[in-house]
């Protein structure tokens, strides 16, 4: 795999993935609010995993919307919606995901904070079922060919030479409490 910002991929130290969803600062925060215990009983009893199960997968691949969030080297955060028709998301295996980077505006500013700051987070959401899927990872920006070519849906593009290839170091589903029900329009005028 080709990366763009010339540098390989960074090795990871041995770390849980709750210690990668939960940093200290996080941790106090919990344990002064009442909630430490229950995600460290969480986290012993094996509930925050790397690996995607077929579960995750099937849910991951039917987005037809994400949104990336991605931080400069000094912690400037910024969040950029993803969009396709379903499948644009395309699980590579149980711990990989990768995306075509469309120009869109030009700004830029998503690759170029992996170009500095590979961590990253993708926030899968399914409005009409109330469902959200939090992976954080690390991402990068990659212009293998191959990758490209499996990517681009079969409907024709404009030249796309970019794709992000997200590496899931954790992944949690989220509460549905708050979730706003929404029907697609498809669905609709489908019915």
């Amino acid at each position: 795999m080709t990366i763009t910002n010339g540098r390989p991929p960074a090795a990871e130290p041995a770390v849980q993935p709750d210690e990668v969803m939960f940093s200290p600062a996080v941790r106090t925060e919990q344990a002064c609010r009442g909630s430490r215990e229950v995600y460290a009983r969480r986290a012993a009893a094996g509930h925050f995993v790397q690996k995607l199960s077929a579960n995750e997968m099937a849910f991951i691949a039917a987005r037809d919307s994400a949104y990336l969030a991605t931080a400069s080297a000094d912690g400037q955060p910024y969040v950029q919606h993803r969009g396709g028709p379903p499948g644009f998301l395309k699980v590579l295996n149980d711990h990989t995901i990768a995306f075509l980077e469309y120009p869109g505006n030009r700004q830029f500013i998503s690759i170029g904070h992996l170009a500095e700051n590979e961590r990253a987070f993708l926030f899968l959401m399914d409005y009409a079922d109330a469902l959200r899927l939090k992976l954080w990872g690390r991402a990068e920006v990659s212009t293998d060919s191959e990758l490209i070519a499996s990517l681009k849906p079969s409907v024709g593009l404009r030249r796309l030479d970019h794709a992000i290839v997200f590496t899931v170091l954790a992944w949690d589903w989220n509460c549905s409490q708050h979730i706003p029900r929404l029907v697609p329009a498809a669905a609709i005028n489908d019915s």
